[in-house]
């Protein structure tokens, strides 16, 4: 890859926020699923979480979210799986949600580790993950509408998050693991490498400080008679 292209990658990295994430419970409009994925990267989200109910909606995840580069997406078959990796990161759990102990979302504290739910377009949130939440959270709504699109009311929620984690210096220090670091960096800077890769089961590469690929004669070896 370019020294630029090299710098550019490793500014994102240096920025990511694996300890913040969303959550969408069913949540299968493309336009909304897009529009997500776009805000996490913008804000410097790692992962995202989807999970999933509806066999129907299953067949078209992929084409929603498969093509986000820069964002891991994570599927689980329900929300346990998910709940049980929030709890094992030590995640405070956001639901948005408007119950009578919901609190404005501006009132929470987005330096600690932390995962927001969001629910289906028209459903909302389940009531497995109502029970599950740490806290409610709802956007102030003056206007006659009573909600927000989901995607919206994540983006929202998201830059406040940015706001209080940029005010604590969280920007400015990289706690992106390097393994997670290495991989993005050969997917984002060798895309066509990283593909025979995968279509091959061949390991990465390690890279070396300039990400160059610094692989032994095997591995090219290995390159060299993969199939496309």
């Amino acid at each position: 890859m370019s020294p630029e292209r090299f710098a550019r990658i490793s500014q994102l990295l240096d920025q990511r926020q694996p300890d913040l994430t969303l959550c969408l419970e069913s949540v299968h409009k493309n336009h909304n699923l897009n529009a997500l994925v776009r805000t996490a990267d913008a804000v410097g989200l790692h992962e995202v979480h989807a999970v999933w109910y509806d066999e129907q909606f299953r067949l078209s995840r992929g084409a929603a979210v498969g093509s986000e580069k820069w964002v891991k997406v994570i599927h689980h078959d329900g929300l346990e799986p998910a709940l049980e990796h929030f709890r094992a990161q030590d995640q405070q759990v956001l639901v948005t949600h408007l119950s009578p102990e919901a609190v404005d979302f501006r009132s929470v504290d987005y330096t600690k580790p932390t995962v927001i739910i969001l629910g289906q377009e028209r459903r909302g949130v389940t009531p497995a993950a109502i029970a599950a939440a740490d806290y409610h959270i709802k956007v102030p709504m003056v206007g006659m509408a009573e909600s927000l699109n989901v995607s919206v009311a994540a983006a929202v929620i998201l830059y406040e998050a940015q706001r209080q984690r940029e005010a604590a210096g969280y920007y400015q220090r990289p706690t992106l693991s390097e393994i997670e670091r290495q991989r993005v960096l050969f997917e984002g800077g060798h895309p066509i490498f990283a593909r025979l890769c995968r279509l091959n089961n061949i390991p990465y590469p390690p890279l070396n400080e300039q990400g160059e690929i610094n692989a032994d004669a095997r591995w090219w070896e290995q390159i060299r008679s993969a199939k496309p």
